[in-house]
């Protein structure tokens, strides 16, 4: 979606980077992330009114240190560089970075020298978050020092005649106690921002979009049962009516009566007519033998494809895809032409789609993160039951079975999987947690049941909370609701003797194992 104002986040590899665009966002101001290898007139295209450089790993004095184009720091586009990125303003303004062997890591204090619009309304003392090695040694002349630390590092920096600002510690965490206030501050009194990224203005700008983009041709919508692809299904019909026809494909990968469940919900919850086929036999034939999560992913995406090519075929001249598409799903699948190059796994809708595909996508949430797609949803009126559902992957229980895909496994998984489910809902805990499965881990561990030997497989439970699925916390589960979920599905499911929990947080993990 192209935005009459967007904030940039050049990315220099920080851990941070996707907070800084969440906060941003949480401003009604769009936000989006770029590569530090992007130009002005990217920029520009992108409607870009100002840049946020967030810090990295880097020093800014090493040979091949990541940096920008100089015409972005000779235009007037207000700058805010955040670690690393207050170092590169200096560095690239002949100012001087070193290491004095003596880094701030955690908590420091923030001590103001001189009013600052940057920090207006911060208290002359306050505590900030530092996580840096390096810091400024000599300031050019055009610039000034506006605040420190009580250890006497420069904290916070203001050019005398350009919009631009820079500190050492993160705003953009907690941590930093005053770091809204600081972030606003850029956004409305030196950018000039206008808080306009709201759910019913993306809603009018969707509908827009899309009906310039489809005109009066037919548009499948690839409907899965979640939130995202409702969220689709409801903007397309608000866009271009029965233009529109919902495809819901059963790849024989989905939970415990999950078809029974998307075709009464939807059609009876919406109004959706749903188009419903059947191509489980072809999925589970093509993923046979296949172990690397990969592959899995793009097999299925192209397989998907296939399954709407033959779909679109009855319904006649078909030339536009619509699909749930989010924000992480491009981010983590490698990014778009602008965005970051790193994949962390092929999303099946992004990084999984073949080359060959003849259909036109149409993805109104490609901009989103998942919170902002169930604000949209209930602006829309979708059900609360819809929009408050857990994420289920659109690979299913592929990336849920570490290793080969057997009917057994999908057996095995889908029968934890229900019972975990279950307790979570009838002990009031599902609604508490962002998503929550069962992962089948084919191990044989030894265990003694019934006074013999048993030697059967391993089910790890994952139960996470998040805004967006950028990052997450495992979710702490009351021992007596683990021992609930452990004791069933060893006595009910046939093949698993062993139950763990997965206590690992986003970073480092994923939220799905695979």
């Amino acid at each position: 979606m192209m935005n009459e104002q967007t904030v940039a986040i050049i990315d220099f590899g920080s851990q941070y980077t996707q907070l800084i665009t969440r906060r941003i966002r949480e401003h009604h101001v769009y936000s989006e992330i770029f590569p530090h290898t992007v130009s002005l007139s990217q920029l520009k295209q992108k409607k870009v009114n100002a840049i946020i450089l967030s810090g990295g790993p880097s020093s800014v004095y090493a040979e091949k240190a990541p940096s920008l184009g100089s015409d972005i720091f000779q235009s007037d586009l207000p700058i805010l560089g955040i670690c690393y990125g207050l170092q590169l303003l200096v560095h690239r303004t002949d100012g001087n970075v070193l290491n004095r062997g003596r880094g701030e890591y955690g908590r420091a204090t923030l001590m103001k020298n001189l009013d600052s619009p940057l920090l207006s309304g911060v208290p002359n003392q306050s505590q900030v978050w530092m996580s840096h090695g390096d810091e400024i040694d000599v300031l050019n002349s055009e610039w000034e020092r506006t605040a420190e630390t009580t250890g006497g590092v420069i904290a916070a920096i203001q050019h005398q005649t350009k919009p631009f600002h820079g500190v050492q510690f993160h705003p953009e965490v907690i941590h930093t106690t005053d770091g809204n206030t600081i972030i606003s501050n850029f956004l409305f009194k030196i950018a000039h921002c206008i808080p306009n990224w709201t759910p019913s203005n993306f809603i009018q700008n969707a509908i827009r979009q899309i009906h310039d983009q489809v005109g009066d041709k037919k548009v499948i919508c690839g409907l899965s049962g979640g939130v995202d692809s409702s969220v689709v299904a409801a903007l397309l019909h608000k866009a271009i009516g029965n233009q529109s026809h919902c495809i819901f494909i059963d790849h024989g990968l989905l939970r415990h009566e999950e078809v029974s469940y998307v075709l009464d919900s939807l059609q009876n919850g919406m109004g959706i007519k749903i188009h419903h086929h059947n191509f489980a036999d072809e999925f589970i034939n093509e993923l046979s033998g296949v172990t690397d999560p990969e592959e899995k992913r793009k097999i299925i995406g192209k397989l998907f494809i296939r399954s709407f090519e033959k779909c679109a075929a009855q319904l006649g001249d078909i030339e536009f895809l619509a699909q749930g598409t989010l924000y992480p799903d491009v981010i983590e699948s490698g990014g778009s032409v602008l965005g970051p190059s790193v994949t962390i796994k092929s999303h099946h809708n992004v990084g999984g789609l073949p080359d060959d595909m003849k259909f036109n996508l149409v993805e109104p949430l490609r901009d989103l993160f998942k919170d902002e797609v169930r604000k949209v949803g209930y602006e829309l009126g979708i059900p609360d039951f819809i929009i408050n559902r857990h994420p289920f992957p659109g690979p299913g229980l592929a990336v849920r079975i570490i290793g080969e895909i057997t009917i057994n496994r999908l057996r095995i998984l889908r029968e934890a999987d229900r019972i975990f489910l279950e307790i979570l809902k009838n002990t009031g805990e599902y609604d508490k947690i962002w998503q929550a499965f069962a992962v089948l881990v084919p191990i044989k561990t030894v265990g003694v049941m019934g006074d013999t030997r048993s030697y059967e497989n391993l089910i790890a439970l994952r139960a996470v909370t998040s805004l967006d699925g950028m990052t997450a916390e495992w979710y702490h589960l009351p021992f007596e609701v683990l021992n609930m979920c452990s004791t069933k599905i060893v006595n009910d499911v046939k093949g698993v003797n062993r139950v763990v929990y997965d206590i690992t947080g986003k970073p480092p993990g994923t939220i799905e194992w695979e």
